[in-house]
């Protein structure tokens, strides 16, 4: 990118936010803090009333709006992708505001590109597809999404009526809402809980009702979100064991990215058998996917999963022996 465009860039991200640290800038474009420097001062010596806060960052004062922005037709196409996506993985009212967003943004296209956008639109699809598994039987369609950003954004609490699987019960909550992400299909609610004295993971699709109370929140005494993921994420690495098992070459193809699903790390082929290692907190987990292998699978390490594949091989037969 040349020094224009990224000038540009620059513009275009200090007007996204209220304000933007400098290592924001630096992380975005690769470039060093001194270079971040030089480039503020050029667009201040332009004549962009650029303000800064030291030990904040910098912003634009209020009043000063860039002229509409137009895209580039790649950038309009990654759009339209982002718009795909968002028909299967987000709920109804946050794709109908997407939905406007594309229409402004195809309305400020050249013809041409207009043109090339439509027709990719017939050639991108999602497919979304994952097998339905029991504890989903009692999910309901997400229909939330937009009143928990709103509630986010301006620190509202929320009473929520919450299914919980564990109880399977629903029960009501008021809680204070500090984010949400999206993992393994699935959209989640990070909130403090004032039923249950903490933070807590609401899957959003076992939400049943939820209304904003006349009540805001000081967000400055809760974790940020990155946080939270961070301490879960850290929390789960420290609970990973390692699991190392042989699989016969022939049942492969079986198993596709499933072996993702349950943690593969690495995978030699030994001629007729591939050996693999997983990393998992659960034995339970590992064990009840790999019996249904059944000597297709040998367990080579640790000895914690032999002994589980043996108790589940005889609660098999145990079970079959007795049947009348």
């Amino acid at each position: 990118m040349n020094r224009i465009d990224r000038l540009t860039a620059i513009l275009i991200q200090l007007q996204g936010k209220r304000v933007v640290k400098a290592s924001e800038i630096s992380e975005r474009f690769d470039i060093s803090l001194r270079t971040v420097y030089r480039d503020v001062k050029a667009l201040q010596e332009a004549g962009v009333p650029i303000g800064a806060e030291a030990g904040t960052g910098y912003y634009i004062v209020d009043g000063y709006h860039l002229p509409p922005v137009m895209f580039s037709k790649e950038e309009a196409a990654a759009l339209l992708t982002a718009e795909k996506l968002m028909e299967k993985y987000s709920d109804h009212s946050n794709e109908k505001q997407f939905g406007f967003a594309m229409q402004k943004i195809r309305s400020v296209l050249r013809g041409s590109d207009k043109d090339y956008l439509e027709s990719l639109d017939d050639n991108i699809a999602v497919v979304r597809y994952q097998p339905i598994h029991p504890e989903d039987s009692s999910s309901f369609p997400n229909k939330f999404l937009s009143d928990l950003q709103h509630a986010i954004g301006n620190q509202h609490v929320i009473s929520l009526e919450y299914f919980s699987i564990k109880d399977e019960a629903a029960t009501k909550r008021d809680v204070e809402p500090i984010g949400i992400f999206h993992m393994s299909a699935k959209w989640h609610l990070i909130a403090w809980c004032r039923l249950r004295g903490g933070y807590r993971d609401f899957r959003a699709d076992r939400i049943r009702k939820l209304h904003t109370m006349g009540e805001r929140f000081d967000r400055s005494h809760h974790v940020t979100l990155k946080d939270y993921l961070d301490r879960y994420h850290r929390n789960d690495q420290e609970r990973m064991q390692e699991f190392t098992v042989r699989m016969r070459n022939q049942v492969l193809r079986f198993i596709h990215d499933q072996k993702y699903y349950y943690g593969l790390v690495s995978e030699k082929n030994l001629g007729e058998e591939t050996e693999m290692v997983f990393l998992q907190p659960s034995v339970e987990y590992i064990r009840r996917w790999l019996i249904m292998f059944g000597n297709d699978v040998t367990i080579v390490a640790p000895e914690e999963l032999k002994a589980g594949m043996k108790e589940l091989a005889k609660e098999l037969q145990d079970h079959y022996l007795t049947e009348k």
